[in-house]
């Protein structure tokens, strides 16, 4: 079940809410609503997130308990080791046997592995309590049924934020939803929806029109179909993921949840460093936190630095899929990264803003390219086919008529993927609080706005079997 789905908007929500709102046990009434949902992805699966927790729940209570740093110590890396291997297992096996296919004689079986929804972020989240309670950031979690609640939260459990136990402990203790809590959840939620059905949806059938499947299937392309193509999938990509975003927080506010903010308009950035501070950053932080300061982060030398950011980047890349091109598209940006912190910390900041932001977008949009195409001949091929090699012609009717046509929606995309309408809703939170009757003006226009979000979102919907996330394959 995803968000933007009907059954959910009209079905699973208003009765996970009611059932919320008057029950006295809002947690066991969350915990069952999220063993509901998660269900829908495969009830199978629920003995996979349920065992994972469980082997945090007693991780933690081994790492609490533990008398001398030694043993606090092997129940940590013990515990954060089985869930690696569960991982592993789930994700990579395919991926694994390749390798050794690719580097010896054998000639091994792939193995049929259904892979389970959202296992890399509640695997993250799991892995992330275990280490704060070894650090002592989070008291340990007596209580298997409310460790299950935090790793299973409907809201995030499947495409994120990776949210860590220490942001919400007390939250799941003692919270109070307020009236205007649920209004900013509704108006997030809503704002999200749209996005996703309005936005992303059109712009992945946009890119998928354009960009080619197959090797044949170039045949059919032109030059200016490709950077179009892709600069689509570029747009559609921020769009869904950070749909997703905005419409788990907004669940969250709902319900008394303060989950951190997940993206921060990424395509504003001026360097590929910035960008990676405003992209996914729970994500971001995990891997800074968990594993690069862990291993030393830049206070071993020059040497140690390059390595530990290879290290981080590589498992990012292997983080969104078990296939080489996730792993080219880590190690690619960890190349800008490391250039950038060796040649370039200092001039980014001199050059002038407007080319350091297109040389930010230039990187990225061919990184989205790596991330797009498994079969690298293919990916090599649209490479190749968007400077003019293959006799491809500069532009075809095809494309021609897809930009005419979707000219208004494109801007529309732009320039909601820029923090333009957040400086306009500063600027009128401001004059609000001076001048009472613009405060009046803006809460009627949010007033119908939101509604009208709202329709406009579920007629996208209906009769629409379009309706991927990207994210929920990780």
């Amino acid at each position: 079940m995803v968000f933007s789905s009907l059954i959910f908007l009209f079905l699973f929500l208003p009765l996970s809410l009611i059932a919320y709102y008057f029950s006295k046990n809002k947690n066991w009434v969350l915990l069952i609503s999220s063993m509901i949902f998660y269900s829908f992805g495969g009830i199978k699966f629920i003995y996979v997130i349920i065992g994972l927790t469980f082997i945090s729940y007693i991780g933690g209570l081994l790492v609490d308990s533990s008398k001398t740093n030694l043993t606090r110590r092997l129940s940590l890396v013990g515990t954060i080791s089985l869930q690696l291997i569960i991982l592993i297992l789930f994700k990579y096996t395919n991926f694994i046997i390749d390798i050794i296919n690719n580097v010896s004689n054998f000639d091994l079986r792939v193995v049929n592995i259904v892979l389970p929804i959202g296992i890399s972020f509640y695997t993250f989240q799991l892995i992330s309590y275990v280490v704060d309670v070894y650090r002592e950031d989070c008291e340990v979690q007596k209580s298997f049924a409310k460790l299950l609640l935090y790793s299973s939260l409907f809201h995030q459990c499947i495409a994120g934020p990776i949210v860590r136990y220490q942001d919400i402990a007390e939250q799941m203790e003692y919270r109070k939803v307020t009236a205007g809590m649920i209004n900013r959840g509704i108006n997030r939620f809503c704002i999200g929806l749209a996005k996703k059905a309005i936005l992303a949806n059109h712009l992945a059938s946009l890119a998928d029109t354009l960009l080619p499947t197959t090797i044949d299937g170039m045949k059919t392309s032109s030059v200016v179909g490709l950077w179009l193509g892709l600069a689509m999938y570029m747009l559609q990509i921020y769009m869904d993921f950070s749909a997703y975003s905005d419409m788990a927080i907004g669940l969250g506010l709902m319900v008394g949840f303060k989950y951190r903010e997940n993206f921060d308009y990424p395509y504003m950035s001026k360097s590929v460093s910035e960008f990676w501070r405003r992209w996914h950053i729970s994500l971001g932080s995990f891997f800074r936190d968990y594993v690069y300061i862990p291993m030393g982060g830049n206070q071993l030398g020059l040497g140690r630095t390059i390595l530990n950011l290879f290290i981080v980047w590589a498992l990012t890349g292997l983080w969104h899929g078990a296939a080489y091109n996730y792993l080219l598209w880590g190690v690619y940006f960890f190349i800008f990264i490391t250039i950038e912190k060796l040649f370039a910390s200092k001039r980014v900041g001199k050059r002038g803003k407007g080319i350091s932001h297109i040389y930010l977008l230039i990187v990225v949009l061919f990184g989205w390219l790596l991330f797009r195409y498994s079969d690298l001949n293919l990916m090599f091929g649209v490479l190749k086919g968007m400077f003019g090699a293959g006799d491809l012609p500069f532009m075809d009717l095809r494309t021609s008529l897809l930009l005419q046509n979707n000219v208004f929606f494109i801007i529309v995309a732009i320039v909601g993927s820029t923090a333009i309408v957040k400086l306009l809703d500063d600027i009128l939170s401001d004059l609000s609080s001076r001048y009472g009757w613009i405060a009046n003006m803006t809460m009627t226009f949010e007033v119908v706005a939101i509604p009208v979000i709202l329709i406009v979102s579920v007629i996208s919907l209906v009769g629409n079997s379009y309706n991927p996330f990207i994210y929920f394959q990780f």
